[in-house]
């Protein structure tokens, strides 16, 4: 009897990693560990300590502290500021990233001498790291030897350098035009693919109707790749939003806090105070705007044929 059991045992084992089912099982199994592991348990983990007094400089009076974080977020300057920077950062980043995003993407899908090449270089800086195009960019706004200065200079445009990132009149400005350059080969990437898949035969159909390339564009080209624009606005909306590798390249939030946005400022609060606590009542705040965001996006966008005008 005792040896029956464990064949017995074995034998549905074995059954059960043989089946369809059982081999999926097996073949996501670490995937959801690492996911349950690195995602969802930092998720859970990060709600419950904005609810806590969390220093990392006093582990030992970790305690409940209820809504004390969020008054404090709520009544404080700079989160105030950095939520505003947010919007001037996402709003105008995404608009402009679009918009040349799109135009190069319409110039890539004609066929010239030297496109590859061209498209090479385009689709080159989303290859980098925010962080490093923030260094790269940080050196061309130096006031001293940086190169956008010096070619402002030698063309006369104006006469005395500019601090473009130590003057608070400018640093937002300077990390949004970076944040601009940066973005435009996503858009580029994504639009040209979808450009390339709307049939010949509708142009061809247009142009016998007399269409000019503007009222081709407007009804045939924008209501095609729709779908592709909906999707990569919302996705690279979020990820302007919550992605603050530029500003630290560039500015690390400064002067005076003067760049920052509400995920620099939430790492800000993590990397030089120590306040778990507070960065993950930030952090709470980013998901709330995030899902308003993504549910007025797609009901404002939403349509019974997606695509049509």
């Amino acid at each position: 009897m005792n040896d029956e059991q464990p064949s017995v045992i074995r034998r549905l084992r074995t059954g059960f990693r043989n089946s369809p089912r059982g081999f999926i099982f097996f073949s996501l199994l670490p995937t959801l560990v690492l996911v349950l592991v690195f995602t969802y348990y930092p998720f859970l983990r990060g709600i419950v300590m904005a609810f806590q007094n969390y220093q990392l400089f006093d582990l030992t009076n970790v305690h409940f502290i209820g809504l004390d974080n969020f008054k404090t977020m709520f009544n404080d300057a700079k989160f105030k500021h950095a939520s505003i920077n947010s919007v001037y950062w996402v709003f105008i980043s995404l608009i402009l990233q679009f918009t040349i995003g799109l135009s190069v993407a319409l110039l890539l899908n004609k066929r010239f001498r030297g496109r590859g090449i061209f498209q090479g270089f385009v689709f080159y800086p989303w290859a980098l790291s925010g962080f490093l195009i923030g260094l790269i960019w940080k050196w061309m706004f130096n006031s001293q030897i940086g190169v956008i200065n010096d070619l402002l200079i030698r063309t006369g445009i104006i006469h005395e350098r500019i601090g473009f990132l130590s003057d608070p009149n400018w640093a937002l400005s300077s990390v949004i035009v970076a944040n601009i350059w940066y973005g435009i080969a996503f858009f580029a990437i994504m639009l040209l693919a979808a450009l390339q898949s709307v049939p010949s035969e509708l142009y061809e159909a247009g142009s016998m109707d007399g269409a000019s390339g503007t009222r081709k564009l407007f009804s045939i080209t924008m209501p095609y790749i729709m779908p592709t624009v909906i999707t990569t606005t919302l996705l690279r909306a979020i990820w302007i939003f919550n992605d603050p590798s530029i500003i630290y390249g560039l500015t690390n939030g400064g002067p005076a806090g003067s760049t920052h946005i509400l995920s620099s400022l939430m790492l800000d609060k993590i990397m030089y105070g120590g306040d778990y606590g507070a960065a993950s009542a930030i952090g709470i705040v980013m998901i709330g705007i995030l899902m308003l965001y993504t549910i007025f996006y797609l009901t404002v966008t939403r349509s019974e044929k997606l695509g049509d005008f």
